[in-house]
């Protein structure tokens, strides 16, 4: 499949899938959580696309292209340490946690591979 949008990119709709789970979950979370957990793990979660679609955007220069790619990383990896507070305060189960944890971790590594080959990402 040829991909012509950052939407066609596997990591994209991996990332976009666990951001739309963490925004479902995280309706749950306490009143008292709006302005600081909740908000935090929705930001940094869909930032993790944001990034790559700039990313994406940007694949011409390959300098610009990893370092979009570097912050869609930092955030995924900020998910999952916001994944980890909202285990730790019970506002989600260890399956939901094991699961989306994983998911960024899956995530990460497609990021990580993609910055180390820029050169299959250019036109």
């Amino acid at each position: 499949m040829k991909i012509r949008s950052h939407k066609d990119l596997e990591v994209y709709k991996l990332a976009f899938k666990a951001a739309m789970e963490i925004f479902e979950m995280s309706k749950k979370f306490p009143k008292e959580e709006t302005y600081s957990l909740t908000d935090q793990i929705r930001r940094s979660s869909r930032s993790v696309c944001s990034n790559l679609a700039e990313a994406f955007r940007k694949r011409r220069y390959p300098k610009s292209f990893i370092s979009k790619l570097s912050d869609s990383e930092s955030e995924a990896a900020e998910t999952q340490t916001w994944l980890e507070f909202s285990l730790s305060c019970t506002y989600i189960t260890e399956i939901q946690h094991r699961s989306l944890y994983e998911t960024y971790n899956n995530t990460i590594g497609k990021l990580v591979n993609m910055s180390f080959h820029p050169e299959n990402w250019s036109w």
